[in-house]
């Protein structure tokens, strides 16, 4: 490795600590005796108009506020929401949909005499049209995009509307489960104009009292909720950049739910296998569960790098790392080794990838004649400084095996700009998965995608075919073997290197009840009921 005089990197380090901010519920507009759940971000909300749900803090915030028409439960699993009922042609090109007549929009001055209309057939045409429209410049665009046949989105009446294809795609509800695709009034829309981003008007379980941007967002319950009656009085949620004050505001009982744990921080909080230390166990709760999220080291397939292009070199890269120490060593144990494919072990895809041999590896540098040549260039890995220290791993498990690594550093938002510019040749990633489907990672390496999500710019025309497929392929057990296949064929082909699969590490207060956890690591907080 480098000395660290050779590892250059800019970084933009930021804490917004405003302590008026973090006392419980001590804003003017809101009472101090309200049952209000307070959880944190490490990042703040950038929008609250769902076309923009982008960033996980946004998600969030648009699944507090608004609807979709489908869900999903504990177990991932498709579930009604918005729709009543649901028909699919036979040649899975057209879904007809029936709607709840019990759902209300949020009362707002855009609506007569200030009250929620009920929702119709008609506001989800406006909202799925607003989100292909190049005048709104959604990132979830691509949700719909190329996907609607001729006749599009029909509505039949008041409560019913139809879908047509151009071509059957096996997880579409899966689509409209996402944020992109919360339902919101035309009514709003027009009312608010550019300044809807902060003025939110959808019919989820709690309603928009207050934002300051870049500090804190506060929602008070809906009382109109279709589904049940809310049983907490709001929702808060902050921006605290350092999640080491983080966990002490929790300790303080100024926050009640944060998400994520930061390396420097593991040692203090967990144990050797991962569990919450004793000292914290009477004043915090911790729920762990897998999270659909793979972490990988990209590379780029249209590299000039001699070695990067040869497929024995690219395969010691993914031998020489001990991923399960890694995750031992740097984050106690939350997390499991990539020792399959792309697709996430929480999905039912059992594919076997590459475990920690040495020998193995450097019997394949040997074999692409990277040892031999005495004039290698170090290969340049680019990372961002939150993962600076699996990346430091890494480099040094490569070093071991007498492979030149340099690491460079850089800010978040410039990485994925030169990842989607193809500039990188070596770079970390991870991929969310945006609904739990197989197909939602495998999409990664079809080579028509472009960046994103298509940052290695994959292309196998083997893979390109069974991809078309499997995702016209309505057969459930059809398609999982399809989707089989096609993770062997990137295995095969190494163009990452697999780390891991994530998991959620969620510490929360004992001041609520019924907090879930999922695989898509989203917060859920209707259900929430206070503790006393």
């Amino acid at each position: 490795m480098q000395s660290k005089s050779r590892i250059k990197y800019r970084l933009l380090y930021k804490v917004v600590f405003v302590i008026t901010l973090l006392s419980a519920c001590n804003s003017p507009d809101v009472n101090n005796e309200w049952k209000v759940f307070k959880y944190n971000h490490t990042t703040p909300v950038n929008s609250l108009d769902p076309a923009f749900a982008k960033g996980q803090n946004s998600i969030w915030a648009c699944h507090h506020l608004y609807s979709t028409l489908f869900d999903f439960d504990s177990t991932m699993q498709i579930s009604n929401n918005l729709v009543k009922s649901y028909q699919i042609s036979p040649d899975a090109r057209e879904y007809r949909f029936r709607l709840r007549q019990d759902v209300h929009f949020h009362d707002d001055p855009c609506f007569k005499d200030g009250k929620g209309r009920v929702l119709n057939a008609k506001d989800v045409k406006y909202s799925f049209e607003r989100l292909l429209s190049e005048e709104t410049k959604s990132p979830g665009s691509w949700i719909l995009k190329d996907k609607l046949g001729e006749d599009g989105i029909t509505v039949i009446s008041d409560f019913e509307f139809s879908i047509q294809l151009k071509e059957a795609f096996a997880p579409f509800l899966g689509l409209l489960a996402t944020k992109y695709c919360s339902i919101v009034p035309k009514e709003a829309v027009a009312y608010y104009g550019n300044t809807f981003r902060k003025k939110p008007v959808g019919s989820g379980p709690f309603m928009l009292k207050k934002w300051i941007e870049g500090e804190v967002l506060y929602l008070i319950k809906n009382p109109n909720y279709f589904k049940h009656k809310i049983q907490i009085d709001g929702v808060k949620a902050s921006y605290i950049t350092d999640k080491k004050i983080a966990f002490l505001e929790l300790l303080n009982g100024n926050l009640d739910y944060i998400s994520g744990l930061e390396s420097s921080f593991a040692i203090r909080l967990l144990d050797n296998q991962g569990r919450l230390k004793a000292e914290y166990a009477d004043d915090i709760i911790m729920h762990k569960a897998p999270y659909l999220n793979t972490e990988y080291i990209g590379i780029n397939q249209q590299t000039t790098h001699h070695y990067l292009k040869n497929r024995s070199f690219r395969v010691a890269l993914n031998l020489a790392i001990d991923k399960a120490k890694m995750l031992r060593v740097l984050r106690r144990g939350i997390g499991k080794s990539a020792e399959g494919g792309i697709v996430h072990p929480g999905l039912p895809i059992n594919s076997n990838g590459y475990s920690f041999d040495k020998e193995k590896a450097l019997s394949l540098l040997k074999d692409s004649g990277y040892l031999d040549d005495a004039n290698t260039e170090p290969i340049v890995l680019y990372t961002n400084q939150d993962y600076l220290d699996l990346i430091t791993f890494v480099g040094r498990s490569w070093e071991a095996i007498g492979i030149k690594v340099d690491i460079e550093v850089l800010e978040s938002s410039l990485l994925r700009q030169e990842m989607r510019n193809g500039a990188l040749d070596l770079f970390r990633a991870s991929w969310i998965a945006d609904y739990p489907d197989s197909e939602n990672f495998l999409c990664l390496f079809y080579g028509k995608n472009p960046a994103p999500p298509n940052y290695t710019r994959y292309s196998n025309q083997e893979f390109d075919n069974l991809y078309e497929s499997a995702i016209s392929d309505v057969d459930e057990e059809n398609r999982l073997a399809t989707y089989t296949a096609m993770d062997s064929l990137i295995i095969n082909d190494a163009p990452i290197i697999f780390l891991f699969y994530d998991e959620t590490a969620i510490f929360s207060s004992k001041n609520f009840r019924n907090i879930e956890v999922n695989s898509l690591n989203m917060l859920e907080v209707e259900q929430l009921i206070p503790a006393n």
